[in-house]
């Protein structure tokens, strides 16, 4: 289905974690081992089970999913200090976790934060990245310039980007209130309930919501994407809006599909099915 960089070289036993900088990442790794390597990167707040719905899809596609819990949500990758997530060192992770499975390259899927790194990593390090699918997230390029947008709709649906930038605040008001925040904005309250349960771990709220107080710390990680490319994003996204899904295009120098959905943000969780059909469709577009 897919080239050979985006395969194993000879380390076909499960990963169940892997190491960077005596940091250590959980992994679920399933699916046929000897299939062309995805990885999923989740958003903010969720963790890797936002891919439950979607990687037995893939696996029967005939495709290998690595889905790590991210800096920050991985209780042994937790490091204290805004620094520390800086967008820079979170996509060098995803590199890391290629290393560590044996792939020389991978394909690369990111919802919502997840896509933001998945964008930066193909844009840092195109070699490694056999093909990427971005799900809700646009280019940062194309966000940056939708926010300066006269209309300021952007600017409208993504004020918590810059409310959560604040130190204490934001912790202290959703550590009791995250899954009755999360329901309200389309996410099941199944899933809502889990995502803010896992937020009770000590120092856990706070590392995720350091990637927001990284932004100010991670210029120049961004680059124009030149792997082939899909963007799916839901017209009914209260966060990410028209603006910046059809500018995404320009930041794109490979070949890239937009597909849109009659949907919301929570795209894993709600679209599972059409999240599938365009990543086993981007990843077959390179065999």
């Amino acid at each position: 289905m897919a080239s050979d960089a985006a395969r194993t070289t000879g380390r076909t036993e499960r990963l169940t974690q892997f190491q960077r900088d005596g940091l250590t990442f959980d992994v679920t790794d399933s699916g046929p081992l000897d299939g062309p390597v995805v990885v999923l990167l989740h958003g903010f707040p969720t963790d890797r089970s936002s891919w439950d719905r979607i990687s037995p899809l893939l696996h029967a596609a005939g495709l290998r999913t690595l889905a790590p819990d991210q800096r920050g949500y991985s209780p042994g990758a937790r490091p204290q200090g805004r620094a520390a997530y800086r967008l820079g060192e979170v996509a060098d992770d995803v590199v890391a976790l290629a290393d560590a499975v044996g792939a020389d390259a991978v394909h690369v899927v990111g919802h919502d934060w997840g896509g933001a790194i998945a964008w930066i990593v193909a844009g840092r390090h195109p070699e490694r990245v056999a093909s990427l699918t971005a799900l809700t997230t646009p280019h940062p390029f194309a966000m940056t310039e939708a926010l300066r947008s006269r209309d300021f709709d952007q600017a409208r649906r993504s004020w918590h980007m810059l409310a959560f930038q604040v130190p204490v605040i934001p912790d202290r008001y959703l550590a009791s209130r995250l899954a009755a925040v999360l329901r309200p904005s389309g996410l099941p309250a199944e899933d809502a309930t889990r995502y803010a349960a896992r937020f009770s771990e000590p120092g856990a709220l706070t590392a995720a919501l350091n990637w927001y107080r990284a932004i100010p710390l991670s210029s120049g990680v961004v680059h124009s994407c030149r792997v082939p490319t899909t963007y799916v994003w839901g017209r009914k996204d209260p966060f990410l809006g028209p603006v910046a899904a059809r500018l995404t295009a320009h930041s794109v120098l490979a070949d890239y599909e937009l597909v849109e959905l009659d949907e919301g943000h929570w795209l894993p969780e709600r679209a599972p099915q059409a999240c599938a059909r365009a990543i086993i469709a981007r990843v077959a577009s390179v065999d």
